[in-house]
């Protein structure tokens, strides 16, 4: 029985055992309707402060108790990205993550803009917003691509860094952070990215976009 055949019987039963991560994102009524909706179809900005922000659970398989939660923050313009992981989705440690990650952008966030969950929609992110002059937007509920660029990194930055296991310690909480430091200086620094400016019209009629030259965030500053 050759390898491949090997694989191809167990694939089924590796599905069934491999660890995933979990959606804990769950509907605010809270401001809801007060906070304008931003989308795909919209004017793309051009200048650097447009955030989108979205969290991830590191629950490992269960749910059940407190566990660590990481924040993701992404210019959509240049693709800055920064990370920091909390020890919960309490507003208070939302609202302390998006000061800290704030303070680390080389530019001024204009606008935050993030999903319809708890997490972001009530009233400690929206005073603090307030404060500080910057527009608070959300995504449409129920649309997969209604934050495409922080949802990306959710997996190539988060899952890929800190795997789908389950982080509930301050010790684990402590060697997230310092790892985030290390994926910020990788990212932001020397990974350099393709961004789409545009689309074409092939030969054969089909659409297909248009990408400038890879450049780093840094360089796109």
């Amino acid at each position: 029985m050759s390898a491949a055949t090997v694989d191809r019987y167990l694939k089924p039963a590796r599905e069934r055992m491999r660890i995933k991560g979990i959606s804990t994102t769950k509907p605010s009524p809270l401001l809801r309707n007060s906070i304008t909706i931003r989308t795909c179809a919209d004017e793309a900005p051009k200048e650097p402060g447009v955030i989108e922000a979205d969290t991830v659970a590191h629950c490992g398989p269960t749910l059940i108790g407190e566990f660590a939660r990481t924040l993701t923050m992404i210019d959509v313009v240049i693709g800055w990205t920064e990370n920091h992981s909390i020890r919960n989705n309490a507003s208070t440690w939302i609202g302390e993550g998006i000061e800290e990650l704030q303070a680390r952008f080389p530019f001024p966030m204009v606008i935050f803009d993030s999903d319809c969950g708890g997490d972001f929609i009530n009233h400690e992110v929206a005073d603090w917003l307030q404060d500080k002059d910057i527009k608070q937007t959300r995504s449409r509920p129920y649309q997969k691509n209604g934050q495409a660029h922080v949802e990306s990194k959710n997996n190539h930055v988060v899952r890929k860094h800190a795997f789908c296991w389950r982080y509930d310690t301050p010790e684990e909480l402590e060697l997230l952070n310092r790892l985030w430091e290390l994926v910020s200086l990788r990212l932001n620094f020397f990974t350099p990215t393709r961004k789409a400016v545009g689309y074409t019209t092939t030969a054969a009629g089909r659409r297909t976009r248009i990408y400038d030259k890879p450049a780093t965030p840094w360089q796109r500053l």
